[in-house]
């Protein structure tokens, strides 16, 4: 395993945007190289130690399900080669962790789909019996598989902010009452599509954050990353059952140890131990092998 990158240094490529976990260099007007740096960000605060291994196994993922569900959604991931558009010397941060994708216009919101009652969509249902101003059933319980998906979605924070949840008006007032449709019923169609294959894997998503983009022309495309553990609640299906939170594939592990210690979820973020790095990097890497194989 390489060396973990916790951030990257191109001088061949114009620099755009440091993320969160992704770093953006522009290639040309038409194309992008997104690197997936080893960073990890809970509570939508960057932590201080990066996983080993993590850009790969989100780079992979992301790869696996763009190419899947490409019939279901056109996505922003070209075939070119990462490493043919560095410098050579640069080469070292690209491999295994870099796309080549289309240049493209973000919306401005975070497409959530829910397939069960956990994280912050469980807080708000124990408030208000709602999610995102969707109403739910009563008596729920926690890890609970809904009746059926649900679109939640969230606004999308800038650096340091953190994402909130919002209603679907509120997706249409931004992006327009068309769009928004468009988006929420791509959205479901991908989470059924992939929850569907990761259920025949073992896996559980039980929920998903999605990213679109438009072109010139006002078409729309999934871009940023798709169903891995960064954007994803994975539980195994082995052990799966209601009314805890359920052991997970994702950066769940992260969040309960940063619960665990009473940090105030505001910069800067506690150092993870090493067993808790350790740990991380496997599952994340248990969740690659299973849903690719």
């Amino acid at each position: 395993m390489n060396a973990p990158l916790a951030e990257t240094s191109l001088k061949s490529l114009e620099f755009l945007h440091r993320g969160k976990v992704r770093d953006l260099y522009a290639i040309d007007a038409q194309r992008l190289l997104v690197i997936q740096t080893d960073r990890l960000s809970a509570f939508d605060v960057v932590l201080p130690d990066p996983i080993p291994g993590k850009g790969e196994v989100l780079t992979a993922l992301s790869t696996f399900w763009f190419r899947r569900l490409n019939a279901t959604m056109p996505n922003h991931l070209l075939d070119d080669d990462p490493s043919t558009v560095v410098a050579p010397y640069e080469r070292d941060q690209v491999a295994g962790r870099a796309m080549v994708v289309r240049r493209l216009e973000p919306l401005l919101v975070e497409a959530v789909v829910r397939g069960y009652v956990a994280g912050s969509g469980w807080k708000d249902y124990q408030s208000s019996g709602a999610i995102c101003g969707v109403r739910l059933p009563p008596g729920l319980v926690q890890a609970q598989k809904l009746p059926a998906p649900i679109f939640t979605p969230a606004s999308k924070a800038p650096k340091g902010q953190h994402d909130e949840n919002i209603e679907f008006a509120e997706v249409e007032r931004t992006i327009g009452s068309a769009l928004a449709a468009r988006v929420r019923d791509v959205s479901l169609a991908l989470y059924r599509e992939a929850s569907a294959h990761a259920l025949e894997r073992g896996i559980i998503i039980a929920d998903t954050k999605f990213e679109f983009g438009t072109d010139a022309s006002g078409a729309l495309w999934l871009i940023d990353e798709a169903l891995t553990p960064d954007s994803s609640r994975l539980w195994p299906v082995e052990g799966y059952r209601t009314g805890i939170s359920p052991p997970a594939f994702d950066k769940q592990f992260v969040r309960d140890w940063l619960e665990s210690v009473h940090w105030d979820k505001r910069p800067p973020a506690p150092r993870l131990p090493p067993d808790i790095l350790a740990k991380t990097a496997e599952k994340y890497r248990e969740a690659l092998r299973l849903l690719v194989g």
